[in-house]
């Protein structure tokens, strides 16, 4: 019994191996049938068995009007072809840019002590700027606090291109030159034909109890009575006159001063009887040797360009034309743009404050670019003449442009004081 079920035992493994290999046949004899097996889908009936059934990621029965509705040709939308312009393009043209120059702080405010005189009995007030003679000009700048220039050019001036002014060297205290009363003038711009604001000085002195004397035929009428001394001096004085009995210089209405403000029109911002200041508009400019200047502007002459200027016509000033008491002033009448009157570069001066020949009567001449296009920058005296040996500018009294013998009262200062 036991021996019989041992062998059964034995027995039963290789029946199973024998069972086992003959399903892996049957397996592998199914795979090699291929598309005609039996409830099988070959490879090559993919989609065209379900295309009935699948329309894209969803079934075809989901979707109103099934299979065809999915089918419908698409529509082509006509691409727009434009026909090619026929038109022939135009050149394009390039702007002309002009050559500028912009200098910073090109007009800034100058704020200048006034002076309180008096013509035929009524105020007159002025500023006092230069002076021909050291001493004055030494007195002049203790006692108002602000520098007068030392212009030895102007003891030359011809008696034509004077006025004469009374200065009290003692009797009622005052704003005079000396601490003393007024000065007393002999004209104003009201009277043209005499105005200048370089004046020939008479010392008045008293002899005795002083009073206050307000017009030259009072001063004289003292003489003659022994009361004062008169004594004529040798020395010459810029004493532009700011306001006179019957007017004034112009006041510009807009105060605001940029790096482009206009150069004409008025020179003047502000003038204040009670704290006796006037306020100027200061220009910006290059001295001979290119140091930066600048220059206020109170008379001129001919008529034409001082009114342009906003400032006193001063016919008398003529007479410096030819006089060592002026001196040549460059301004440009084309060329670059800039500050200066012309709307071009701003000026070039023969002289500035601290030179021997420094005055504030200038003599104009103007500059003209035979090629502006190719202008440069000029800074100097010397680039004049270099510019005008090599034939590429020319240089001209401003006389015939403006009708006559042009003088410009251009007094340097300093505005920053």
């Amino acid at each position: 019994m036991n021996t019989k079920y041992i062998a059964l035992l034995l027995i039963l493994p290789l029946f199973t191996v024998a069972i086992a290999t003959n399903n892996y046949q049957e397996v592998d004899a199914a795979k090699s049938e291929g598309t005609d097996a039996p409830s099988r889908v070959g490879t090559k009936s993919y989609g065209s068995k379900t295309d009935h059934i699948v329309c894209g990621d969803k079934l075809c029965s989901e979707i109103s009007g099934g299979k065809q509705a999915v089918e419908k040709p698409a529509v082509k939308t006509p691409v727009k072809t434009e026909k090619p312009s026929t038109k022939t393009p135009q050149p394009v043209e390039a702007e002309e840019t002009e050559q500028a120059l912009r200098l910073s702080r090109a007009s800034v405010p100058a704020t200048i002590p006034l002076h309180k005189g008096w013509y035929d009995g009524e105020p007159v007030y002025y500023i006092i700027t230069d002076s021909s003679e050291q001493s004055h000009a030494d007195t002049i700048t203790k006692n108002q606090g602000w520098k007068v220039e030392l212009a030895p050019p102007l003891a030359n001036t011809p008696k034509a291109a004077l006025s004469k002014t009374y200065i009290f060297t003692n009797g009622i205290k005052g704003d005079g030159i000396h601490g003393f009363q007024g000065e007393v003038f002999t004209s104003t711009p009201a009277q043209p034909e005499t105005y200048s604001a370089l004046t020939s000085h008479i010392h008045v002195t008293w002899n005795g109890d002083a009073k206050m004397l307000d017009s030259e035929e009072a001063i004289l009428q003292a003489e003659e009575d022994g009361r004062v001394t008169l004594t004529e001096l040798p020395v010459v004085i810029n004493m532009p006159q700011v306001m006179w009995p019957s007017g004034q210089l112009p006041v510009k209405e807009d105060k605001t001063l940029t790096d482009e403000t206009p150069y004409g029109g008025q020179q003047v911002l502000d003038i204040d009887t009670k704290k006796m200041t006037v306020t100027f508009v200061a220009h910006r400019g290059w001295g001979p040797d290119g140091r930066t200047i600048y220059y206020i502007v109170t008379d001129a002459t001919p008529e034409m360009p001082a009114a342009m200027m906003g400032v006193a016509s001063s016919p008398t000033s003529a007479a410096l034309i030819a006089n060592s008491a002026a001196v040549d002033l460059f301004q440009f009448g084309n060329g670059i743009k800039g500050a200066g009157p012309m709307g071009f570069q701003p000026g070039i001066a023969a002289s500035a404050p601290g030179d021997t020949n420094y005055s504030p009567m200038w003599r104009i001449s103007v500059i003209a670019w035979k090629d502006p296009s190719s202008a440069s920058i000029l800074e100097t005296i010397g680039d004049i003449n270099a510019k005008r040996k090599a034939g590429t500018i020319d240089v001209n009294l401003a006389g015939p442009m403006v009708g006559g013998d042009h003088i410009v009262n251009c007094p340097f200062i300093d505005p920053f004081q």
